[in-house]
């Protein structure tokens, strides 16, 4: 069967849609009808290079184009991947730069990663990408690669600081991975487990990995977000001032709406006490929320944070920057 012609053009997580990959449109038929994993090959090879597939390509192409410019890939690193089927992907090839990928390169794949259709070799890193997309059914779309301060707390293995800016807590969830080695079940599996509360993974020693409920854009959007916040948290505590967190009752206000649109985060229902715990960033800090005042902080392993320790590796990165 060859896939159709669409009538309107596929929309990624279109609220309006009977289904949650693209191009499942509520009225007027799809062009992925009766199009799965288990169709012949001229089948598959005529629905990647149907019109409304080439216009995912060129998205994901148009995104690959913006992690380039914006450095956040180097080499042929990266890759992204975005639901079209029940049972089928499409993803980003391997040994390419992400900032000159063309549609007609990419690659259609099933959910368990064999490649069905493409001139190109399918990306080496799809299994993490299809994890995520099986443990959260929600995920139509997800992006990896490697932004430089992001990757620097990944590799640090320090998460950033919670209730500084209202654009990331509005917007991200986020969640460490330990390493393992790039491509394999293992390091899909460790990923993937973050995935029902998480929309935005640090992987330790390695990168980051988001996923959307609407497109592969919003999933490029939160990897943007969570780089500037990064990058800013780094600048803000280099000033030789405490930081100012928004306060408890004003980050509640920011989960309600993060809640309403669908975002997944672990602090729904938690005390406000709970809420701006960032322990790993300030070992020992408490929390501005007046009933929780008097909980003993919990002091780090060997004691007091050494703040002598903390200011000479600022003064080493700025003597460095200034060279």
């Amino acid at each position: 069967m060859a896939a159709k012609t669409p009538s309107a053009s596929a929309t990624p997580g279109d609220p309006g849609a009977s289904g949650l990959w693209p191009g499942r449109l509520a009225a007027g038929g799809s062009p992925f009808d009766g199009i799965t994993a288990r169709s012949p090959r001229p089948d598959l090879e005529a629905f990647l290079a149907s019109p409304a597939v080439r216009e995912l390509a060129q998205q994901i192409c148009e995104i690959g184009r913006r992690m380039w410019q914006r450095a956040y890939v180097d080499g042929n690193g990266g890759n992204l991947a975005l639901r079209v089927g029940p049972d089928l992907a499409l993803c980003t090839p391997t040994q390419i730069s992400k900032g000159f990928m063309r549609p007609e390169d990419l690659c259609l794949v099933d959910l368990a990663g064999n490649q069905l259709a493409g001139a190109r070799k399918r990306t080496s890193e799809i299994l993490m990408h299809l994890q995520i997309m099986q443990r959260q059914p929600r995920a139509v779309a997800s992006v990896h690669c490697h932004p430089p301060y992001s990757t620097g707390f990944a590799i640090a293995g320090v998460q950033p600081p919670t209730c500084l800016t209202s654009e990331f807590e509005l917007t991200i969830s986020l969640a460490t991975a330990p390493y393992r080695t790039p491509g394999t079940p293992e390091l899909g599996r460790f990923v993937a487990d973050l995935v029902d509360q998480h929309n935005t993974i640090l992987m330790a020693n390695h990168g980051v990995v988001a996923w959307s409920h609407r497109s592969v854009e919003d999933a490029y959007f939160k990897i943007e977000t969570l780089e500037a916040y990064c990058h800013t948290v780094l600048i803000a505590s280099q000033l030789g001032k405490p930081l100012k967190r928004i306060t408890p009752a004003q980050l509640q206000e920011l989960l309600q709406i993060k809640q309403r649109q669908g975002i997944p985060d672990p602090r729904y229902g938690l005390e406000q006490c709970e809420h701006c715990l960032s322990t790993e960033w300030r070992p020992g800090e408490t929390c501005a929320a007046a009933h929780c005042a008097a909980r003993p902080a919990n002091p780090p392993p060997g004691g007091e944070p050494d703040e002598a320790l903390v200011q000479a590796i600022a003064n080493q990165i700025k003597a460095r920057t200034m060279i």
